[in-house]
């Protein structure tokens, strides 16, 4: 097989001729064929593929953005040619079409090769519900790999497909993906369609994507992210809010964090943070406990009976067709009421409030993905605690509505056992899908890890992610809103952020004004007598710079002020009527240095 298995060397191997899509396409067929992990429940025939391939005549990589890329399919998402069983072969049925984003995938010239292995209806973070078998770790198949989207991960891990579809409801689009060393984008719900995906929640579930490197992700997640008016679910892209080039990263608390007596995983995460000051972010400690609580209402509450909603005709007809497992967890959902169901959902509403505002403290979250990971054995001796412990990072995602990437972090240092791989979970707001992505390329570059299972690394001339760009003005502050004062907050709850620590020319004088609190000063240019005056430069998103200027009382208002190197920015200045009654404070050299004396 092609090594890297990547869509830019793909395609560099087509251009050279060392490859066609025919070649490449059959020997992925050929590698599926003899794979012995339990990946895949169908592949297509050497007449379907063939078929595939014959559409892709008289394009090239040049018009089709996919061309001969080959992907694999979740067996809970339609494709035409093949049915759809959802791991539970009482169930399958035949579809009439693919489902909207696999239709977008081929459109773009992908090609798939066949459905893969899942927990049964996408019930469980562990990858071993199946009838089809155990889907075993890329790495060790003494090992989970991870659910539900388990022969997706593995199928990428492995490099017999490019890309792969998963889904994602408590995890499974993230959890696969850190048991195999390879990455899992869990996009905005709603970006990409759900049309023709069996639900498993269907107010929460997302179609996910895994691949070996982020260019990739990148790559894929416009062309199925397209809008599907005919997906009562469906969501329009919004412009992503990028982060600073030093940007803030939360983090539990040490007494929130769960490793399950894992000390490898939890020595990698710490390795991880570090990482992450060195790409230029800072640790800010966070509260975890309100994205916890929600976590909880995932199995714990009323939303298990979206679950039994998917199946209802199929389950009450006769129960017993679900693995012993899946009928425990749907049949519990018939106790459930109208009126929990309301009860839950204000209290994730109560819970959504804290959580956000968590999250608005930084620019993004890091957990680990897992705190651990488990045999095959352990799983099937315990499989519901067990399992349950699998989502302690990851069921409250979708609840709150956010955005997620999960990363390759590094190998658990097994002695003379095989070295099992780790993962760390970046988490936004809803629609900072690039943003993640363009933090994940910088992340794998840094961290150089393999492939996979390819033992090959990301190829140096593999084209960078650019970090989405905002429109942005720079603002001058020097009071209250300086960074950890009282007004600072109107600043970040704008995603504005701290471009330069720096100071005014030597033309300034300032003065803690009457009144209060908040206590202020007043910024007033005077190049005879003026002094260099302490300040902090900010980015305020263009959007909301007129709210934050029409929040500010007189007599501030915002003119031009010189900094130190003779620039000129936008900054708060003071109207002289407003020196009635202050204090004159420019020997201090700043406000800090003023407030450090009261």
């Amino acid at each position: 097989m092609l090594k890297p298995m990547t869509i830019s060397a793909i395609h560099a191997a087509y251009r050279s001729g060392e490859l066609t899509p025919h070649k490449l396409l059959h020997r992925c067929l050929q590698h599926a064929q003899a794979d012995e992990r339990n990946v895949w429940i169908c592949l297509l025939s050497v007449e379907q593929l063939d078929g595939y391939l014959h559409q892709l005549e008289y394009h090239s990589p040049d018009d089709l953005p996919l061309f001969g890329i080959p992907f694999a399919i979740k067996d809970n998402i339609d494709l035409a040619d093949l049915p759809t069983t959802a791991a539970c072969p009482d169930y399958a049925y035949q579809p009439l079409e693919s489902a909207f984003v696999v239709k977008q995938l081929i459109a773009a010239g992908a090609i798939p090769l066949g459905k893969t292995n899942l927990d049964q209806f996408a019930t469980g973070l562990v990858g071993v519900r199946s009838p089809f078998g155990a889907c075993q770790n890329s790495v060790d198949p003494a090992y989970i790999s991870g659910g539900s989207s388990s022969g997706s991960a593995v199928a990428v891990a492995t490099g017999q497909v490019c890309f792969a579809l998963g889904t994602d409801t408590a995890g499974s689009g993230r959890v696969p993906a850190a048991f195999n060393n390879i990455l899992g984008l869990k996009g905005t719900k709603g970006r990409i369609s759900c049309s023709g995906v069996v639900p498993a929640c269907k107010s929460l579930d997302c179609v996910t994507l895994f691949a070996q490197c982020a260019t990739d992700l990148a790559t894929v997640w416009p062309i199925a992210a397209q809008f599907d008016a005919q997906d009562p679910f469906a969501r329009e892209a919004v412009a992503a809010t990028p982060i600073p080039v030093a940007f803030r990263f939360g983090v539990p608390a040490k007494t929130q964090l769960q490793f399950f007596g894992d000390s490898e995983a939890e020595r990698l995460y710490w390795q991880a943070l570090d990482t992450l000051e060195a790409l230029g972010g800072t640790v800010v400690e966070i509260d975890l406990e309100p994205f916890l609580q929600a976590a909880r209402l995932l199995y714990d509450g009323p939303w298990v009976a979206e679950r039994l909603a998917a199946i209802k005709e199929f389950f009450h007809s006769d129960a017993s067709r679900c693995l012993p497992v899946i009928q425990t967890i749907i049949g519990g959902a018939e106790t459930r009421t109208a009126v929990d169901a309301y009860e839950a959902l204000y209290e994730l509403q109560r819970l959504k409030r804290l959580a956000d505002a968590e999250l608005a403290k930084v620019d993004l979250i890091v957990t680990p993905t897992t705190g651990t990971i488990y045999t095959i054995q352990e799983v099937e001796a315990d499989p519901i605690r067990l399992n349950s412990n699998l989502g302690y990072y990851t069921n409250f995602m979708n609840l709150l509505d956010y955005s997620a990437i999960a990363l390759p972090c590094g190998f658990r240092s097994a002695g003379d056992k095989v070295d099992l791989p780790f993962g760390i979970t970046l988490f936004a707001p809803a629609f900072q899908d690039e943003v993640l992505l363009a933090l994940g390329d910088r992340w794998q570059r840094q961290v150089a890890l393999p492939l996979g299972v390819s033992h090959q690394l990301l190829p140096a001339n593999t084209p960078s992610l650019p970090m989405p760009v905002a429109d942005t003005i720079d603002v001058l502050v020097c009071g209250a809103h300086l960074s950890g004062l009282p007004l600072n907050w109107q600043l970040t709850d704008r995603k504005a952020f701290l471009k330069q620590v720096t100071s005014t020319a030597k033309a300034y004088r300032m003065y803690a004004l009457a009144g209060g609190p908040p206590y202020r000063p007043g910024l007033i240019r005077d190049t005879d007598q003026g002094v260099a005056i302490a300040v902090e430069v900010w980015s305020v998103p263009a959007e909301h710079f007129g709210s934050f200027v029409a929040g500010i009382p007189a007599p501030l208002g915002i003119g031009k002020v010189e900094l130190a190197d003779g620039t000129w920015v936008s900054g708060f200045i003071c109207e002289p009527c407003g020196l009635k009654g202050a204090e004159e404070i420019s020997e201090l050299g700043g406000w800090r240095n003023y407030i450090a004396t009261r």
